[in-house]
């Protein structure tokens, strides 16, 4: 089984073109919290302003809502929140600036074109892990709407955060040809 592929954030979306869907990866540096209160006001201000706000152009939107800090970590449990609950804002999102995502399950197919057609990245954490996944956070550091709890975008430093590329900037995605592969190793037709 090979390495898993250690990325350093921001990514360029040109380093983000080398990766593949079914890519293992270890994620290190900042990203972005924010569920479906942010996305409403992230999306607001693109509409306002035309760009994005808090210097998020080249981020990644993790789509997770962090807990206090506990047992020694500046977050608790940290899980990926299902990633289709914002696929109506991910298209205007993508095209402002942000690189790449992180949640859990299938996108729509209107996102898959939208990350193929800005050359971004899906990210697929694994959901049920929230309490091991926030061993991985060095940092937590409010940065907007304090007010929205767990909903309020955070800015998290990740440490080898472990993800999977679940739809490459090539548009290929991962919950589509996983199913199709195993069935083609075991010989059942579709």
């Amino acid at each position: 089984m090979p390495e898993p592929i250690r990325i350093e954030l921001p990514a360029t979306r040109e380093a983000l073109a080398l990766l593949h869907a079914g890519d293992e990866v270890l994620l290190s540096g900042p990203v972005y919290t924010a569920r479906d209160a942010g996305h409403e006001r992230l999306l607001a201000a693109v509409k306002r302003d035309g760009v994005l706000p808090f210097d998020l152009a080249g981020q990644t939107l993790f789509y997770a809502g962090p807990t206090p800090a506990a047992d020694g970590f500046p977050a608790g449990s940290v899980g990926p929140t299902t990633a289709k609950r914002m696929d109506a804002s991910t298209l205007a999102l993508l095209r402002a600036g942000i690189v790449a995502t992180i949640g859990k399950g299938a996108r729509s197919e209107v996102v898959r074109r939208a990350i193929a057609e800005t050359g971004s990245v899906y990210f697929a954490a694994v959901g049920g892990a929230a309490a091991l996944l926030g061993q991985h956070v060095n940092a937590a550091e409010p940065v907007a709407w304090p007010e929205l709890g767990t909903e309020a975008l955070v800015r998290l430093t990740l440490r080898d955060f472990p993800v999977f590329v679940a739809t490459d900037a090539a548009g290929n995605d991962l919950y589509e040809s996983a199913p199709e592969q195993w069935r083609a190793e075991r010989g059942i037709r579709p």
